[in-house]
């Protein structure tokens, strides 16, 4: 089998993890559970099965300085950053050229740097399981969740005929990618069995993707080979930041997994959660009191139950309240409905409307 290597995403903004998370260090460098961020925990993952010196992250410009400081084990050249925020399918096109460079028909394992999963056992044989159907078949494989309720907060992917490939964990032909539904469609997609939870993460042959940027997104497939042709050159940082900030912002899903023929599914049955929350911190923190409260800090509860309270600078006391989320960074608090948690990312975008900078 090809080399492995690893390519983990991280330049998102993490605007609903809200006030902890800020521009100049967004979720997926916080430390939400045990002694790792959230990046640091997704690159002791993949270390178990893949080398330190191949495993890469891409982010942008302005993460530089803490993802170095949270990234020591890995090599400095590792680190691609993008000069602006163009969506998944720039930022792994822009890495994909630096491991084609070294390896075009290595076999990368694209990842989203600030999800959490349990059983890192499971995790790896389902990598390398979608590793062999990308060897064997040339295919873009997805890890699809095994869904264990109609969450709505999710892309669906629905299977077709099931493959045989001489393992035991299942895989599938793709029928289709849908978007995030509402709570009816997503019960119907739970209930026919067929569908599963798109978790953004994607193992191909590094030539294998190319191909298909170059089918179905030709123009960016152009601008690419322009930025190639300068990696390792004086004027690399000149031409990526004058052809980048022009191509198109576009995902993976929309760019090339809903076009290509040869998607595959593989069935994802380890515990898997993407924290798209505080919300999600809640469900999974498993510290839970009697009244379903859970804490970090000093935290008074009083007829109070179902609640997250997190403020490691501060006592805080919540009396007669049910279902909220309370987070405190320095001088800034946050108080919401644990109904309403998506809508914290409008507080960052009314705080960017006022140029209150200084609290984000």
């Amino acid at each position: 089998m090809s080399n492995k290597y690893c390519l983990i995403m991280a330049g998102g903004s993490g605007t609903r993890f809200w006030p902890r998370s800020r521009k100049a260090k967004p979720k997926q460098f916080l430390t939400i559970f045990g002694n790792e961020s959230l990046i640091q925990a997704t690159i002791s993952r993949f270390a178990n099965f893949i080398a330190d010196e191949s495993i890469y992250i891409v982010s942008n410009k302005g993460q530089k300085e803490v993802l170095e400081q949270q990234t020591t084990r890995l090599p400095k050249e590792n680190l691609i950053y993008e000069p602006v925020g163009k969506n998944t399918l720039p930022a792994i096109g822009l890495a994909a050229l630096f491991i084609a460079k070294k390896d075009p028909d290595g076999l990368l394992v694209v990842s989203p740097a600030d999800h959490l999963t349990q059983n890192d056992a499971l995790f790896q044989e389902t990598i390398e399981s979608a590793a062999k159907i990308a060897q064997e078949k040339n295919g873009i494989v997805t890890i699809g969740i095994t869904p264990n309720t109609p969450a709505t907060g999710y892309g669906y992917i629905e299977i077709a005929d099931e493959i045989q490939i001489g393992q035991t964990i299942k895989s599938y032909a793709v029928n289709r990618f849908v978007e995030k539904p509402n709570l009816e469609k997503a019960k119907e997609y739970i209930s026919s069995g067929r569908f599963f939870w798109n978790a953004g993460i994607f193992v191909f042959k590094v030539s294998v993707f190319l191909e298909a940027v170059q089918k179905h997104a030709p123009k960016l497939y152009t601008d690419l080979l322009k930025i190639a042709e300068t990696i390792g050159t004086e004027s690399y940082e000149q031409v990526l930041d004058k052809i980048y900030n022009q191509v198109d912002s576009i995902s993976i899903d929309y760019g090339i997994m809903e076009k290509a023929d040869n998607v595959f599914l593989v069935q994802g049955d380890f515990v898997w959660n993407d924290l798209g929350s505080w919300e999600e911190v809640y469900k999974y923190d498993q510290q839970k009191d009697e009244n379903q409260n859970t804490q970090s800090g000093e935290v008074v509860f009083i007829n109070s139950k179902n609640s997250y309270v997190s403020a490691p600078n501060s006592l805080v006391a919540v009396v007669g309240l049910d279902d909220i989320i309370v987070v405190q960074e320095g001088d800034t608090i946050l108080v919401c409905k644990r109904d309403q948690a998506e809508e914290i990312k409008h507080v960052v975008a009314e705080l960017t409307k006022r140029n209150l900078d200084q609290h984000l």
